[in-house]
């Protein structure tokens, strides 16, 4: 009987080890990694972009009274859809870094560098690039307190500022022209005016392209780009490889807040 019993419980024994085992095994071959082959390889892939996307609470407002205040418009409609109690008129007041462009009287002409300074006023003048806009948001953020800083940028494609910034809900104020026509070159006058983020040096040359324009890119679709647009006094949207060509022809330049 005593025999038995240790048999019996020999066997029992062996049979948990099997079992054991069996078990060890089957997690083992669940859990373990095989050499990727090219058949067999995964390649990790980004999230697609959705096909449309729009970012609502950005304002449009008309620039009747400023008539060269495009770059002012689009700049305050940014600031204002983060909440910041700013409009155009006081920005343009008080804000602007604006250098007058003048005749010597003898059809030679005279002005800032833009990426330095507004070249005349929004009030009747030419415009503004965006280092030296983003250095005069940078003024008024710094006035109100806030932690956020206007930052300008250079490069890229309206495509690649949708993928980076619309997509996460952040509006873009970008350069183009004024109903995405053609850009021209215009005036030109001998610059008198630089700073740190001059382009060009005292003495220079420096032409104004007819149509320039500042607009808010605030979303796109699969054909479209849509834009905060105060010549329109609404959101407008234009054909996507449109708005590519004007948006590289004026620099490839735009503002954010970071």
């Amino acid at each position: 009987m005593k025999k038995q019993t240790i048999r019996i419980a020999a066997v029992g024994a062996a049979v948990v080890v099997l079992l054991a085992a069996g078990t060890a095994i089957g997690l083992s071959s669940r859990h373990s990694t095989t050499k990727a082959t090219p058949d067999t390889a995964v390649v990790a892939t980004e999230d697609p972009m959705p096909s449309s996307y729009m970012i609502e609470g950005v304002p449009a407002k008309q620039q009747d009274e400023l008539k060269a205040g495009c770059e002012t418009h689009a700049v305050t409609a940014l600031l204002q859809s983060y909440g910041y109690d700013i409009d155009e008129f006081s920005f343009a007041n008080n804000y602007l870094d604006v250098h007058y462009v003048f005749d010597d009287g003898e059809g030679h002409m005279y002005g800032p560098d833009m990426n330095s300074g507004f070249a005349g006023t929004a009030y009747a003048g030419w415009g503004i690039y965006a280092p030296a806009m983003a250095k005069c948001m940078n003024h008024y953020l710094s006035d109100v307190k806030s932690k956020q800083k206007a930052v300008a940028h250079e490069g890229g494609t309206l495509a690649d500022l949708c993928r980076e910034y619309i997509v996460n809900g952040t509006p873009v104020a970008v350069w183009a022209t004024t109903d995405m026509q053609e850009p021209v070159p215009h005036d030109t006058w001998e610059v008198n005016y630089v700073d740190e983020n001059a382009k060009y040096k005292l003495g220079d040359s420096f032409t104004w392209p007819l149509h320039e324009h500042c607009l808010v890119l605030v979303g796109y679709d699969e054909r479209e780009y849509y834009f905060s647009d105060s010549v329109a006094g609404t959101t407008s949207h234009f054909e996507k490889a449109l708005c590519e060509k004007r948006f590289e022809q004026l620099g490839s330049q735009y503002i954010v807040l970071e």
